[in-house]
């Protein structure tokens, strides 16, 4: 742990259930950061995948240097932003973004959706991510889980037509969601949409590379299952381009766009294009996945599982009734040590 006179972080080894496997690449574990405000005021979270490119080191530095400054910590959320600033890692922001908003939700005994001006979120249910793997381990997965109506497969591999099928022949009921991970070429993903549509998927997250969004929108032209972007969304920019693009959704992670303040701001005018919003997590702790839990109320789908993917999730938060998510009644984000 490195201290200072403003606040701590920590870093934590999240330990997966399952391998994650990609398109691009495995994983059993993740890196997640705790940060802490001086006197416990406040808790944020900072983690992203190695795909992602971001350097512990200049996450690190850049709370050594929110932690020299000499501003006093904004008390309106509204302050938040300018605070913290536009320059640094984006998981590195979001941390502290967290941070603050929590921060402020305690000293004001308010839940955080009350805090952002949001309606209580009702229980809703969420997706269930099965990675790639073969065929028969898939569909094993998904008929052993048939609490979870709504369930995400990992694609951008080969056979993924057949991946789809066996998942479908084995729960004929679930609600499909598929993610390639930017996993396929435009053309690709074009003829991929038309074979998967005689299995009624719901949609199809980021088919094409992220910085291609002129391919996402070549997509959905050729397709009526919405097209969802998600490494594509990075910035209100991203948003604007997306939606001249003609793209239906985007995934909005506080971990890549830098937090609260800056998902509040994407989130209406998301919803101002006409876009339908996803709200989604990394592979993170309960403490960024019940932040982003709290907005939950203005999403038109919900993908905010990764606490059932860890074995040793430190946190309390977020409330998981098989697949029905619901918040802790308590102030900020609403985050304990796990007892």
């Amino acid at each position: 742990m490195n201290s200072t006179p403003r606040l701590t972080w920590e870093a934590i080894t999240l330990k997966l259930h399952n391998p994650f496997r990609l398109s691009t690449g495995v994983s059993t574990t993740r890196r997640a950061y705790w940060i802490r405000l001086t006197d416990d005021e406040g808790w944020g979270e900072g983690t992203i995948p190695p795909y992602y490119n971001v350097k512990d080191d200049d996450m690190k530095s850049f709370w050594d240097n929110a932690s020299q400054q000499k501003i006093p910590f904004p008390d309106d959320p509204s302050e938040i932003s300018s605070w913290i600033g536009q320059e640094g890692p984006a998981p590195a922001r979001a941390a502290l973004d967290l941070a603050l908003h929590d921060r402020i939700g305690k000293k004001l005994n308010l839940p955080l959706y009350e805090l952002l001006g949001l309606p209580k979120p009702a229980p809703v249910s969420t997706a269930f991510t099965i990675s790639i793997s073969s065929l028969e381990e898939m569909a094993q997965m998904a008929a052993e889980r048939p609490q979870y109506p709504i369930i995400k497969l990992k694609l951008g591999s080969d056979d993924d037509i057949g991946r789809v099928a066996a998942v479908r022949s084995a729960r004929p009921d679930v609600k499909l969601y598929v993610d390639a991970n930017a996993g396929w070429s435009p053309d690709e993903a074009v003829k991929l949409a038309a074979a998967l549509a005689p299995y009624h998927i719901e949609m199809i997250e980021q088919p094409v590379p992220g910085e291609d969004i002129e391919g996402l929108g070549y997509v959905q032209k050729h397709t009526d299952i919405p097209i969802v972007a998600d490494e594509s969304v990075q910035s209100i920019d991203d948003i604007e381009e997306l939606a001249k693009a003609g793209v239906q959704g985007i995934n909005l992670k506080l971990m890549k766009i830098g937090g609260l303040a800056p998902a509040m701001q994407m989130l209406r005018r998301g919803r101002e294009l006409g876009l339908k919003i996803m709200l989604g997590c990394m592979a993170e702790t309960s403490l960024g996945v019940t932040a982003m839990a709290h907005l939950s109320a203005w999403a038109d789908w919900i993908d905010l599982d990764a606490p059932l993917l860890i074995s040793n999730d430190p946190f309390e938060g977020i409330n998981y009734d098989d697949a029905q998510i619901s918040l802790p009644d308590r102030f900020g984000i609403g985050v304990e040590i796990r007892k």
